[in-house]
Order: structure tokens, then sequence, then C-alpha cells
């Protein structure tokens, strides 16, 4: 494996509406500094070039906390700036495509929202999935809600981890204990907070507590 499994147990991803006014690099260091251990870089309305100049920035601050960035759907860029993974949604570009031309040297995480599509991305080489919205997302308005039962068959036809995604706050999440996951995926509930690392410090506890 190309990661410690627990460092999944609080997986930030970055939103520039949920930072709003705030610095969003110093938003990113407040994070890792509260113990964030995965952060996806999640830029969808950048360019290639400018995208690369933030994770090369976000990928200083990861290495200065030993933590792994990991880059939405753009592995080109994952690769340019040094990012230590990409991570694909199901319309993306296929996660064999990618292993096939980065062999290892990056790790990749992918959505899955059914069975078949969990044993598909392990077969093609995924490193982690990451499987939702498992609660209505403020994020996501149309993403498609996956019950606890639907995660547990997901998660179980696997042997990559997984981490559950989709609304999860600090007032849902011991609703996950027992799932099956490796941790939380947390967008608004770590970027929209006003103390960021305090809040991924409550956090990390939350999920110690859910998924330990």
């Amino acid at each position: 494996m190309r990661f410690d499994k627990n460092d999944l147990l609080i997986y930030a991803i970055t939103d520039r509406g949920c930072i709003g006014e705030k610095d969003f690099f110093g938003s990113i260091e407040a994070a890792l500094k509260g113990g964030v251990k995965f952060l996806q870089l999640r830029e969808k309305d950048l360019g290639e070039q400018e995208l690369i100049k933030e994770a090369v920035r976000a990928k200083a601050l990861c290495d200065k906390y030993g933590a792994k960035l990991i880059i939405n759907d753009n592995y080109r860029a994952a690769l340019e700036s040094g990012a230590h993974g990409v991570h694909v949604g199901i319309e993306d570009t296929p996660v064999s495509e990618i292993r096939k031309l980065v062999g290892d040297k990056l790790i990749i995480g992918a959505t899955a929202k059914t069975p078949e599509q969990a044993r598909s991305a392990q077969e093609q080489g995924a490193d982690y999935l990451g499987v939702g919205a498992v609660f209505a997302s403020p994020t996501k308005k149309g993403a498609i809600r996956i019950t606890h039962e639907q995660f547990r068959e997901i998660v179980s036809c696997v042997k990559i981890p997984a981490v559950a995604i989709g609304g999860i706050s600090c007032e849902n999440i011991s609703q996950l204990r027992g799932m099956g996951a490796s941790g939380a995926a947390l967008v608004s509930a770590v970027f929209s907070a006003e103390d960021i690392e305090s809040r991924v410090k409550e956090l990390r506890e939350l999920c110690v507590k859910t998924f330990l």
C-alpha cells in the first residue's frame, strides 16, 4: 500500500465557496495543523497551469505536516506538481488508463456508488474508494444518496479502504460507526469553520471514536 490506511481517518477536500473570504492557503495550513493527513485540492474552475501552481504551494504545506496531497480529476497536474495522488470520479479518466500512465508514482482514489463500480476500480488499480453521499451534501446538491446498508455492501466486496463522503458533520458522524469505512471525507465541516484548526481537532476525535 502506498500510504497508511489510518491516514484516511480525516480526509479534507477544499472548496472555495466554503472558505469564502478566509485566506485559501491559510485555511489549508490550519486544517493540516489540526491533523488532516489527506488533503484533496478540488479546483474545477481553474485552468491546468493555475491548478499546478496552486498544487505546488499546497504540496509544500502537506510536506511540512506529513500529509498527502491528492488532486481532484487531473492526473497531469498531479504529476507536474509533485502531488502524491489523484482522485477520479465515475465519469473521469478511467483508473486503468491513469495507472498505465503513472505506474506507482501516484496514489489513485476512485468514486464508487455501487459494488460493481467498487470492484472495477480495485481491479483497475485504485488504492482507495470514496463512497457516498452518505448524507445530504451542501456542496453537491444533486449527489446520489447511499444508504448505510449499501455502503456496507460496497466496502465488503473490496480489499482497498473506503472513506465515506457527503454531508458529514460533527453532529452526524457517529452514525457512520460500524459501516466499514476507514474515515470521513469532509468539505464544509472543515472549511466552513471559523477556527479550522480547532474544528479539525474536534472532528479527528470523533473520527477516532467512529472508525477505529
